[in-house]
């Protein structure tokens, strides 16, 4: 893996430190979340964030432990950082850091004063809600180690304050309860029970949503680190709160161990590689019904069409086809009127994507092709012709195959059905009603899936090669627009849309892309829209144009996909670019340095259109991480 580790340059600096974060999770939703600096600017960060019945319905429980050091001579000092709702930073224990290391995915913290030194490295249990925090002193001693910890039990997307009921904290033989919801154990508690009132959070200021919470203080670990190689551990765990996770230094070395099996399973052909496939993991999560995906960190929880986009890199590239496998049979079990459900945040099911099922039937032809694994083909080709069926038929929200063309059209008044389905006040910036090229290159994509799989099973392949060979002329027909590159929609309300987007990549990338790729033509798209993250949303001279992607949710919302970069389309464009025999790996640059830059060891959901093209959006995004190692491999 690449070395990621900062000096007290970055991590002594709350711009920079503060804009650098790691991210740990228990493989069922939940996570650990923080800065390097020690900052928590999100009210997302903390130590402990527990997934519920779906993994979008997050508690967040631990939210620090910090430390204070009691030197020989008795002076106090506080290694913590906090910023308060005065504008206040205390303390500021980030100018003590001297570095902060990414080691084989375990987050590493070393603070000196004067000759003492004292580390600390956090690591979470897998397939259980826990963490394991353990603080070594490296140089120096002796000294005493009191560890405060500040708890909640809240929604992760929200916040509690001291006007409500505390915490409800009972004390344990070696910690505490924290509202029957997790448990402390360390040594040396004390309880205390105290509002730390005004705790900021600075990102979300800039979001435009409320930055402000209350902390309780629990109560307090401690204990004595006389010589070098001495430690403290706790231990914060949920869900069945009577079995206690295996003692923190094993579960941080466990971490470790992990990591790299998971790393060797995929493979990797080189650093980067091995960096990003690690970085999949963190998104394939394991809920009560199998394998799923986490779309991305903190605040998303699983969608079908980020899953089934990001199927061949998560589980493909990284050796994990026998979990991919349950999962596509899970996906398939949710068909209905020939449409894939798209779980929402919320919990509920709902079917109000046109693209989500394309790229399901995707995912089931790469499976089969890259695996050999006929029986599960031959298992789900009916589903798949049940799909063709249904949108021949036509099926919800108007999506259907026009029987004049043979392309798939769509839309419903203040709908979005595409993946641009950003809405401001709940009307849709995008709508793309009719005939989205994207949409219309997956379709074409999805029959040719299809007749392959009929072809290795033997099967009848229903409707599909007749539908196949109509869309085929009919793209290759229509799209090619007169400016010389495709139309973004077909037969929309106002006509054709020339605008020029990233959408039109799918006709040359996919592996039953409906086009040839042509020089001049993605000449022209790359010479518009690429940036060192990927391609923009939208071309900076097309009416509409936003190049930042900042501000509140409405200013954000309205910028999501009218401009804004999406690193998960440098895959798209790379796989184009690639069969006209380029070398793509040049085009990964600032990808591979932004590994180190905004979500660490990951790659974010979005970036401003204008340069330097700052990280926003999700620091960890699967799409994001399975498209570039997808298309660095293939």
């Amino acid at each position: 893996m690449i070395e990621i580790g900062f000096g007290p340059q970055v991590v002594g600096d709350l711009t920079a430190g503060g804009s650098r974060e790691w991210l740990l999770t228990d493989g069922c939703g939940g996570y650990a979340m923080g800065t390097v600096s020690g900052l928590r600017t999100r009210r997302y960060h903390a130590l402990l964030v527990v997934a519920g019945a779906t993994p979008a319905a997050r508690h967040a429980g631990l939210v620090a432990l910090d430390p204070v050091v009691t030197l020989a001579s008795g002076a106090q000092v506080r290694l913590a950082t906090h910023e308060w709702a005065s504008g206040a930073v205390d303390p500021r224990g980030h100018e003590l850091l001297e570095r902060f290391d990414l080691i084989e995915g375990v987050p590493r913290w070393r603070w000196r004063i004067g000759d003492t030194v004292l580390e600390r490295e956090i690591a979470m249990t897998h397939g259980r809600p826990g963490v394991a925090v353990v603080h070594r002193l490296i140089a120096g001693g002796p000294v005493k180690l009191a560890l405060d910890a500040l708890c909640t039990w809240r929604d992760a997307h929200g916040e509690r304050y001291a006007d409500g009921p505390p915490p409800r904290v009972i004390p344990t033989a070696d910690g505490a309860t924290v509202e029957q919801a997790y448990r402390l154990a360390g040594p040396g508690w004390t309880p205390t029970g105290q509002w730390w009132r005004g705790a900021h959070h600075r990102e979300e200021a800039e979001r435009g949503l409320h930055p402000q919470e209350d902390l309780w203080h629990a109560g307090r670990f401690g204990g004595s680190l006389e010589a070098p190689g001495d430690t403290l551990d706790v231990l914060a765990w949920a869900r069945d709160l009577d079995d206690r996770p295996a003692p923190a230094a094993s579960v941080v070395d466990g971490a470790r161990e992990r990591n790299r099996a998971v790393v060797a399973a995929a493979r990797p052909a080189d650093a980067v590689d091995a960096t990003l496939a690690l970085a999949a993991d963190a998104f394939i999560v394991r809920t009560a019904t199998g394998p799923d995906v986490v779309a991305g960190y903190p605040w998303f929880g699983a969608w079908s069409r980020d899953t089934m986009t990001s199927y061949e890199g998560l589980f493909l590239c990284t050796g994990r086809a026998d979990e991919g496998r349950e999962l596509l049979r899970a996906y398939t079990a949710t068909l209905s009127e020939g449409m894939l459900a798209n779980t929402a945040d919320t919990g509920s099911v709902e079917y109000n994507t046109c693209d989500a099922t394309l790229w399901y039937l995707h995912a089931v032809e790469r499976h089969v092709a890259l695996t050999g694994d006929t029986d599960l083909a031959a298992e789900l080709l009916p589903a798949l012709r049940g799909v063709v069926d249904a949108h021949l038929a036509g099926t919800r929200y108007g999506i259907r195959v026009d029987p004049a063309d043979g392309l798939i059209t769509q839309g419903a008044a203040g709908e979005a059905l595409t993946w641009m389905d950003a809405r401001v006040y709940g009307v849709p910036v995008t709508p793309r009603l009719g005939k989205p090229v994207e949409v219309n290159a997956l379709w074409v994509n999805g029959l040719a899936g299809v007749v392959a799989l009929a072809r290795r099973t033997g099967q009848d392949p229903g409707g599909a090669p007749t539908a196949l060979a109509r869309a085929l002329d009919t793209f290759r027909l229509r799209y090619p627009a007169p400016t010389g590159w495709l139309y973004d929609v077909l037969d929309g309300p106002g006509g054709n849309d020339l605008a020029l987007r990233p959408n039109q990549l799918l006709a040359w990338s996919l592996p039953h892309a409906p086009l040839e790729p042509d020089p001049a033509v993605l000449g022209t798209i790359g010479a518009a829209l690429m940036t060192p993250l990927g391609p923009r949303s939208l071309a900076p001279d097309s009416a509409g144009y936003e190049p930042r992607h900042r501000g509140g949710p409405a200013q954000r919302d309205a910028a999501y996909h009218q401009g804004t970069v999406w690193p998960w389309l440098v895959g798209p464009y790379a796989s184009a670019v690639k069969r006209l025999g380029t070398e793509i790996h040049v085009l990964f640059g600032g990808i591979e340095s932004h590994l180190r830059e905004f979500g660490l060891a990951s790659v974010s959901e979005t970036a401003d259109g204008l340069a330097p093209h700052v990280a926003t959006g999700c620091p960890f995004q699967a799409w994001s991480v399975a498209e570039a190692l997808r298309a660095r491999r293939f």
